[in-house]
């Protein structure tokens, strides 16, 4: 039994990587209070099990992220992980959130400071985190490409835009991969986008593929959630749209238990199975969860355990959308 990352390559351009990523956002940020020693371990476990593509954001703890992250790489060789920076969203001192700002300028300032923070002289998948209404986004992709040409990024990626998006900065640039939640209960991808996204030679690192741990099978529904916990504020977590979704939850434990696997391995092994070009990103943020995860690795789904689960948890099932309503506005993917 192995649970190591196969590799694979983002895109028809981007960079190799492992077949699974970790995604650091919740270590400083949005889902309560972390332990830093914790993360660190649990960034260390990544590492030594094949775990090579790290999702991070200039915007998670207002750089605290980025300087997690460094930490946790003192002494490892950065040639052989692959760092990808999330940019663009503005957030004042107290965290709140003031909009977007991916203009040329703003670009390559936010580059400029994440190099500082994580002490590298390059990244090697840089993104902006949404689309900014007032910038057209061939300026955003003409400015990291100028990026590119200097030697600072290798590769370009997007994150939550739309087909058409996808196609406008494509002609500026070659772009590794879209960053995109995806998972049992967030199907919106699959009618336009991840065609297109296929059609272009572009890659899709799947975020949210337990959908914030609803999909974990380890969330209770009279858990209490911090103050500084956006789920707090999620439409999927709220009064009948958790008893709802939490009832999918168990319908999807029935399979996993049948399969001898957790429902987390199940959701995680459905999203690596919808292609090779695919890449899970999980969130874990503790070493046993990241254990879980790697677990997912050896679930290879069978034909008729895929329809048991489509039966169970149909697309277009799941109670509530996937943000608050103020930030479904800034998705580019749901216009």
């Amino acid at each position: 039994m192995s649970t190591t990352p196969a590799r694979t390559r983002l895109g028809s351009t981007g960079p190799e990587t492992s077949a699974l990523g970790l995604g650091l956002m919740g270590m400083s940020d949005l889902y309560g209070p972390a332990d830093e020693a914790e993360s660190i371990a649990t960034v260390h476990a990544a590492l030594d099990a094949g775990v090579t593509l790290l999702d991070t954001g200039d915007f998670y703890g207002m750089g605290h992220n980025e300087l997690l992250l460094h930490d946790a790489l003192r002494g490892r060789d950065r040639e052989s992980v692959q760092i990808s920076v999330k940019f663009g969203a503005q957030r004042g001192p107290d965290g709140s959130w003031l909009g977007y700002d991916t203009s040329p300028a703003a670009t390559k300032t936010a580059l400029a400071y994440t190099l500082r923070r994580l002490r590298t002289d390059h990244i090697d998948v840089y993104r902006p985190a949404r689309l900014d209404p007032n910038v057209p986004v061939e300026e955003t992709v003409g400015a990291i490409a100028d990026l590119v040409k200097a030697g600072y990024v290798r590769h370009i990626g997007l994150s939550e835009v739309g087909a058409d998006t996808l196609r406008r900065a494509a002609a500026v640039h070659p772009i590794s991969d879209l960053q995109i939640e995806y998972s049992l209960i967030s199907r919106g991808i699959e009618a336009e986008i991840l065609p297109t996204a296929r059609e272009l030679g572009i890659g899709v690192t799947a975020y949210g593929v337990l959908s914030r741990g609803l999909l974990s099978g380890h969330w209770q529904h009279d858990r209490e959630i911090s103050a500084t916990d956006f789920r707090g504020f999620s439409p999927r977590f709220q009064g009948e749209n958790l008893t709802h979704n939490l009832s999918l939850v168990e319908a999807l434990r029935g399979i996993a238990e049948g399969r001898g696997a957790s429902v987390a391995q199940v959701a995680i092994a459905w999203v690596a199975g919808r292609g090779s070009d695919i890449v899970p990103l999980v969130g874990a943020r503790r070493r046993e969860r990241l254990a879980e995860a790697l677990g997912a690795l050896d679930v290879q789904l069978t034909e008729g355990e895929l329809a048991a689960i489509e039966a169970a948890v149909p697309a277009g099932s799941a109670a509530g959308d996937r943000y608050a309503a103020a930030q479904m506005a800034h998705l580019d993917s749901e216009h």
